[in-house]
């Protein structure tokens, strides 16, 4: 029996709109264990992208449980929230979300930073990352000197450099082309083969076949979860 990462129960989570209150998800149970491999799709409005958030600790649900690595998170506050995203979770954005002005091994030690380490800690591990994912011969570029496909790696190792539990990526490869997509997940791939569990959020379904586990998300409720592999 493998060791459950991710545990929700019963999850909803409801906005405000107005004088109007939406109900986003409506009792969501999930359970994903270490070294999984997650596809989360579902039309625009099924309420993927607020489960992302949660998943990522960046949302708390209205009502609900959510156990990861062991900790209760449901219950924590701001300041409990980010220290949890920061040593369990990387992110990776469709958008890559690197800092323009900053070069890439600085951006890829950014999380070290507010970790506490120290600079040579993090110019160590910042290059060994990049080494992984491909560009170690780019640590003094900034991200305009760099292409779509190398600026998601970037973004991919700065995601690693903690050593988190989970990857959390969102719409990964949205900005890219079919070859520069390929090429970033092929990386995933091999993440995962590192032993990191991965969760992916995609509405492409040949980017989701990448992974061992889809779960199909439709108005608020898991429609289907289907183990591919």
């Amino acid at each position: 029996m493998k060791e459950v990462i991710i545990d929700i129960r019963d999850i909803k989570r409801n906005f405000k709109l107005g004088n109007e209150e939406v109900k986003v998800l409506k009792g969501v149970n999930l359970q994903i264990e270490r070294g999984d491999y997650v596809a989360l799709m579902g039309p625009s409005g099924s309420g993927k992208s607020t489960l992302m958030n949660i998943l990522g600790c960046l949302d708390t649900p209205t009502s609900g449980q959510f156990v990861l690595n062991g900790k209760d998170v449901s219950k924590l506050n701001d300041d409990e929230l980010a220290e949890i995203r920061n040593k369990e979770i990387g992110f990776v954005f469709q958008t890559f979300n690197l800092l323009p002005r900053t070069t890439a091994l600085d951006n890829v030690a950014l999380p070290m930073v507010y970790a506490g380490r120290t600079k040579s800690e993090r110019d160590l591990r910042a290059k060994e990352v990049l080494e992984q994912v491909g560009l170690g011969d780019r640590t003094d570029h900034h991200p305009n000197q760099l292409s779509g496909g190398q600026r998601q790696r970037v973004a991919v190792a700065r995601a690693l450099v903690n050593r988190p539990a989970i990857i959390l990526a969102d719409e990964p490869t949205g900005n890219l082309d079919t070859k520069t997509s390929l090429e970033i997940m092929a990386l995933f791939d091999e993440i995962h083969a590192n032993g990191n569990t991965v969760i992916l959020v995609t509405h492409e379904e040949d980017i989701a076949e990448h992974a061992h586990r889809i779960i199909r998300l439709r108005d608020g409720v898991i429609e289907s979860d289907q183990r591919m592999k």
